[in-house]
């Protein structure tokens, strides 16, 4: 099935506007949602704006928004105070600074979309303006249904990524976190190269289609044995031990992965004399 664009729009550099499809990269709808019900009959429960003050349910044309200045007192902003400052949706993704791709920190990161061309006359400048961006990365902003975004564009396969950003006064500073002062300023070099070691029995290529959601798979599992009829045992939970002796939880650990890459290696023997055997054959 082909992919459908959620919206159209432009991308500008300087002059240049390319006309461009959106496209969502990530599913959001693989979440399990739940609905809040009533255990007794197992009826949807409704959601009611109740105010405790004049013991009332409020109707939304008596609704207003507040802003909470102090502690309990709120100052109300109108719709019309709102429309002073809200951005014209131009759905133009305007492109004013680039540095080398590298340079952005995956922590602004938000939302990612795919860009398209939109039109065969579209694609020849999109692949040129691709082409160009190759080891860069574009920031500028869009403003879309009344809100204006920052974001990120750069070269992905045949076309351009596009990130949803952040803002810098989002991001927490871990200055906050105390935690982190009891972490010793220096550690013991032996200890360093042991832990190279574990982490080096567990390098390889990064492919993150060989994980999966257990929980959601086992959540999804869960329900279609009630559906079912079925009830399912939940597995036994096992806690981790405390460190106590470091290097030894070291030593622990470089032995087991090496017990696992020698058994993973002798799995593979009869696949290999197996693949020997079918290229001796074919010659």
């Amino acid at each position: 099935m082909a992919a459908r664009a959620t919206w159209k729009g432009f991308l500008r550099v300087s002059l240049v506007n390319i006309p461009i499809k959106v496209f969502p990269a990530t599913e959001s709808s693989s979440t399990i949602s739940f609905n809040q019900l009533h255990n007794v009959c197992q009826t949807r429960i409704q959601q009611k704006r109740w105010c405790p003050t004049c013991n009332k349910e409020v109707a939304n044309t008596e609704l207003a928004k507040g802003f909470e200045f102090e502690k309990g007192r709120y100052v109300i902003v109108a719709e019309e105070d709102i429309e002073k400052v809200r951005p014209t949706s131009t759905r133009i993704i305007d492109l004013v600074q680039f540095d080398e791709d590298k340079s952005l920190d995956p922590m602004y990161v938000d939302r990612t979309y795919y860009l398209a061309p939109d039109g065969q006359v579209a694609a020849d400048a999109f692949a040129v303006m691709r082409e160009g961006m190759k080891g860069k990365i574009g920031i500028g902003k869009v403003a879309l249904y009344g809100r204006e975004y920052l974001v990120a564009v750069k070269p992905y396969e045949k076309g351009l990524v596009m990130y949803t950003l952040h803002h810098a006064a989002e991001i927490r500073n871990m200055g906050g976190i105390e935690e982190l002062n009891i972490i010793p300023a220096k550690v013991k070099a032996d200890q360093v190269l042991l832990a190279k070691q574990v982490i080096g029995h567990f390098e390889k290529k990064l492919d993150l289609s060989d994980y999966h959601d257990e929980y959601r798979e086992g959540l999804q599992k869960i329900i279609d044995a009630k559906v079912a009829g079925e009830e399912v045992a939940a597995p036994s939970e096992e806690m981790p031990p405390k460190v106590v002796n470091l290097m030894e939880a070291l030593r622990k650990s470089l032995d087991s992965a090496s017990n696992q890459r020698k058994k993973a290696a002798k799995a593979d023997l009869p696949k290999k004399a197996a693949r020997g055997e079918a290229k001796r054959k074919q010659g």
